[in-house]
């Protein structure tokens, strides 16, 4: 049962992202009419699952809202700014009750009563009276439709029902007789039970479905309300709905229960004998059309421990080393080229490739669902601060390792909250300035030189450069006479305890947050930047690095060592001449490089293996470009080879070193350590690139 209980949970999940994303689109009036009957079933299904566990404040409040939101279904609501605003509401709300059932933190009574009430209001029709009162509800697993609650009863219907289950329908702990229940309370049914698929019992297996069920069923209820009865087995059954005549007396209705007997009339079958009595059998045309619908409903997946596939991608990653490993070996005996070794070799590599990219695919999630939970946090600090915000998603396919993706809701929630406190004007400021009233952040996720690049950016008044200084002056954070360039006033904003909120609120102003960001972005081993404009905006860009993949690098030798720098940050490699190498002051040298001049960083003595600058016209010089696509020329000793490499985690293994993102194993046995490009180019560009001078 508790392995039952956190299946349902995990469906919750994808159930609350779909609703948050139909409800957004309707809000936006980029909907149709099938986004609003999938936010119905979402919610629907929330509250189905709920009611088998018992989970009474979950069930009541989404049948409210399922009321609701049958009113947008059928057009007597209207999807108003103020009824959406409502309803977005409510669904967090709702996600904070599937919290709450789950262990967390518990709903406040009041709140959830408040919001009860509002969405009473909505499902209210002009003249009519309110629509069934949440506490007069009674607990069951059940939906009622306003259709149920009208005080004119629809005239009866009719229909002729057969179900046959799945053997999988079974194995996911569903019950016939729970559906056939649940039908009963519709109306009057008469059933009966086709048992001649049944085989002997040295054939039977107990894993099999063998038994169907047809039912005629007299009800008022519409079609949509019959199939609901099987919404949660659809796709483990075989399944016809159709009308079904009156009967011309009453003895073609049952309401006292079930009456299991065999059927008169046999089922179509699939996989199995056919019976004596198959010319009672529907239409061949009839039996193509379920068969078609049997196919398409089919969805197979499997659910996985997180923990076996992190253990199977670390045995790809050894995989890749033993094979750089074997290369080795056949170089080392000085095999010819067109000798069936290096054509083993060849398949080899290419089968590791595929297998390694296909378990990081199995590990990598879209930040959707992240990026869809930042919009309730920008939906509350706007109306925390009286603030119109819209929020807009780029690159919400880009896929991230899930242990990134786990660690990155709070670091955002913090960098969201700060642009619509901080970052945004008030809608009589906007105006003011000339801008539009409701302001803007925008969050946007891609893969850049092999990292993955998350921006959090506003339209906001930019950063205030002198009242940040002012105030890390005024917390002793800098000296009184300390002269900052601008990206070093940005960077302030990172230092512990630093706020420039007047006042202590529920949003900011604890000296918490920023720091708080910097350090949770370097715990995973990536970099977190801050660029403004006055009157403009700012915008945060996260960079990070994956946890574990195969890149495409090239080795190079530095001072005796070998280092790897990766190939998709590297843009040329050249010999330099005498006439492209300057000087820029006492110990700094630029390249001129395609009408620019670019930092020229001597590798050996950053990464502290000499003393003594090279000579940069006796060695490499490679052209690296960082996020943004600021450049810079990195001297290296020579260049060795390009392979694939597997990224370990420095960090992890050892502490977080300046220069490197990370290490690897090279086919030899040795350890190479893996150069941060963007922190070379970061350290050597708080200045845009000179022009450079003929």
């Amino acid at each position: 049962m508790e392995t039952i209980r956190q299946t349902f949970f995990q469906e919750c999940e994808e159930q609350l992202n779909e609703t948050e994303t139909g409800l957004l689109a309707l809000e936006i009036g980029e909907a149709d009419s099938e986004t609003v009957n999938a936010v119905f079933r979402a919610v629907h299904s929330i509250k189905g699952g709920a009611g088998a566990f018992k989970y009474e404040r979950l069930v009541r409040f989404a049948h409210v809202f399922e009321t609701a939101l049958d009113g947008l279904r059928n057009g007597r609501l209207e999807a108003s700014p103020s009824a959406m605003k409502t309803m977005l509401r409510s669904a967090d709300l709702l996600a904070d009750l599937v919290r709450e059932a789950r262990g967390d933190a518990a709903v406040d009574d009041a709140r959830l009563e408040a919001l009860r009430d509002e969405l009473g209001r909505l499902a209210e029709e002009p003249g009519e009276p309110a629509t069934q009162a949440a506490d007069s509800f009674g607990f069951q697993p059940l939906t009622l439709s306003l259709g149920d609650l009208a005080p004119e009863t629809p005239p009866s219907q009719g229909w002729r029902i057969v179900f046959r289950p799945a053997p999988d329908l079974y194995r996911r702990g569903n019950e016939p007789a729970r559906i056939l229940r649940e039908l009963a309370e519709l109306g009057d049914m008469r059933v009966t039970c086709d048992a001649s698929a049944l085989p002997l019992l040295d054939a039977f297996d107990p894993g099999g479905a063998y038994l169907a069920w047809s039912i005629d069923l007299t009800s008022a209820a519409p079609r949509e309300k019959v199939e609901d009865a099987f919404d949660f087995v659809i796709d483990d059954c075989e399944l016809r709905v159709a009308p079904l005549a009156p009967a011309p007396d009453a003895e073609a209705a049952n309401a006292d229960g079930l009456e299991f007997t065999p059927l008169s009339i046999d089922l179509p079958m699939i996989d199995a004998p056919t019976a004596p009595q198959a010319a009672a059998s529907p239409p061949p045309t009839e039996r193509k059309v379920e068969t078609v619908r049997a196919e398409a409903t089919v969805s197979q997946t499997i659910r996985v421990d997180l923990e076996r596939v992190d253990r199977l991608a670390n045995l790809v990653g050894e995989l890749v080393i033993n094979q750089a490993m074997l290369s080795q070996s056949i170089v080392e005996a000085a095999l010819p080229r067109a000798s069936k070794a290096f054509d083993d070799l060849t398949a080899l590599e290419q089968l590791t490739r595929e297998i390694q990219e296909g378990i990081m695919a199995i590990r990598a999630q879209p930040v959707k669902p992240l990026f869809q939970r930042m919009t309730r946090i920008v939906r509350e600090v706007a109306d925390a601060t009286g603030k119109m915000v819209r929020l807009k998603t780029e690159g919400e396919a880009t896929e991230v390792d899930r242990t990134v993706f786990e660690k990155l809701a709070d670091p955002l929630t913090h960098l969201i909250r700060n642009a619509v406190d901080h970052g945004l004007e008030t809608p009589d400021e906007r105006a003011a300035a000339g801008k539009p009233e409701h302001g803007e952040v925008r969050l946007t996720a891609a893969h850049r030189s092999g990292r993955i690049v998350i921006d959090v950016s506003d339209d906001g008044k930019g950063i205030d450069r002198a009242r940040v200084k002012a105030k890390a002056v005024e917390k002793d954070l800098i000296a009184a006479d300390a002269q900052l360039s601008n990206t070093e006033i940005d960077n302030l904003l990172f230092l512990p305890g630093f706020s420039t909120a007047a006042a202590v609120s529920d949003i900011s102003g604890r000296g918490v947050g920023m720091d708080v960001v910097k350090s949770s972005i370097q715990s995973l081993g990536g970099r977190i930047s801050v660029s403004s404009r006055p009157g403009l905006g700012s915008t945060f860009s996260l960079s990070l690095p994956l946890t574990l993949a195969v890149l495409d690098g090239m080795v190079v030798k530095v001072a005796e060592q070998t280092l790897v720098a990766p190939l998709t940050t590297i843009v040329e490699t050249l010999r330099p001449k005498a006439r492209d190498v300057h000087r820029l002051g006492v110990d700094q040298r630029v390249l001129a490089d395609r009408g620019v001049f670019v930092p020229l960083i001597d590798v050996g003595i950053e990464m502290g293996f000499r003393t003594t600058p090279a000579d940069p016209l006796s060695g490499v010089v490679i052209i690296v470009e960082g996020d943004g696509g600021a450049r810079c020329a990195l001297m290296v000793d020579s260049i060795l080879d390009q392979r694939q490499v597997v990224i370990k985690s420095l960090e992890t293994n050892y502490q977080q070193v300046q220069g490197v993102a990370a290490a690897t194993i090279l086919g030899d046995g040795r350890v190479a350590l893996i150069l941060d490009i963007d922190a070379f180019v970061a350290v050597t560009h708080s200045q845009p690139p000179l022009a450079a001078v003929s």
